[in-house]
């Protein structure tokens, strides 16, 4: 499996403070890649790096073997969709909203987009705001999705949802999956990694978990954030770790879920 992503030696500065530093990674063309880490640890940040809603002040991140500091940021946003932690539409009915991404669309593309997003062509018609927290993400979705893209980043977008919404988000997502989309999905819920994960990356303070760290954090939701985890630590034996080593192309990339299915 080759990479959608590819992130070497990745910096983020803002106003004299590291956000990110030396992160280096990839991200498998397949399935659902899931980040994770503590609250503040730069999940939402990388996530942002990979459509140009930031920019890092070094390193080099590739998109299917592109560099992506050499794409037209409008173009690579249209190819890689992004739906927010907090749902926001726009004024008016769904379909102003979804026109809003697709001009001039037919009712019928704009109901397939909210097929895809598990919503009823009836709502269409239905104003934005009056839709319940669950529908609103899903139209965020079919709205994202009408611009036809390659890839969704998904900024833990069921933290604000109710039980049965978040189920409903979930099942949506792995049914795009199954159709081929590709999703790198940020979330701190370890048991929501379990469900949807197909390959998994442990962020800590900044930059990707060792292998002890990392093995920790999905054991128990802990981790040692300080120098000398950062600097020595190399992890148990492969033979110790129940979820096996990482991938060669990557020092946390594509960990095995530990759901029953996998």
């Amino acid at each position: 499996m080759g990479a959608l992503f590819a992130l070497e030696g990745v910096g983020l500065e803002i106003g004299g403070h590291r956000i990110l530093h030396d992160v280096t990674f990839t991200v498998p063309d397949g399935g659902i890649t899931v980040l994770l880490g503590p609250s503040g640890s730069g999940k939402t940040t990388i996530l942002r790096l990979l459509n140009r809603l930031d920019v890092p002040t070094s390193g080099s991140i590739s998109f299917r073997g592109d560099p992506i500091d050499q794409l037209d940021p409008l173009a690579l946003r249209r190819r890689v969709g992004m739906v927010f932690q907090q749902p926001v539409v726009f004024p008016g009915t769904a379909r102003d909203n979804l026109l809003t991404a697709r001009p001039g669309a037919s009712d019928d593309e704009l109901a397939e987009r909210l097929r895809a997003a598990r919503l009823d062509r009836s709502v269409l018609d239905q104003l934005a705001d009056d839709l319940s927290g669950g529908e609103a993400q899903r139209l965020c979705l079919a709205r994202t999705l009408a611009t036809d893209p390659e890839v969704l980043l998904m900024d833990e977008p069921t933290s604000s949802l109710d039980p049965e919404a978040r189920r409903h988000l979930e099942a949506t997502a792995r049914s795009l999956v199954e159709r081929g989309m590709r999703m790198v999905w940020v979330t701190h819920d370890l048991d929501q990694a379990d469900r949807l994960g197909d390959h998994r990356v442990v962020i800590v303070a900044g930059r990707p978990a060792t292998e002890r760290e990392m093995v920790r954090y999905l054991a128990d939701g802990s981790v040692d954030e300080g120098p000398a985890a950062d600097e020595e630590d190399e992890g148990p034996p492969a033979d110790e770790d129940d979820d096996g080593p990482p991938a060669a192309d990557g020092p946390v990339d594509d960990i095995p879920s530990r759901r029953a299915d996998a």
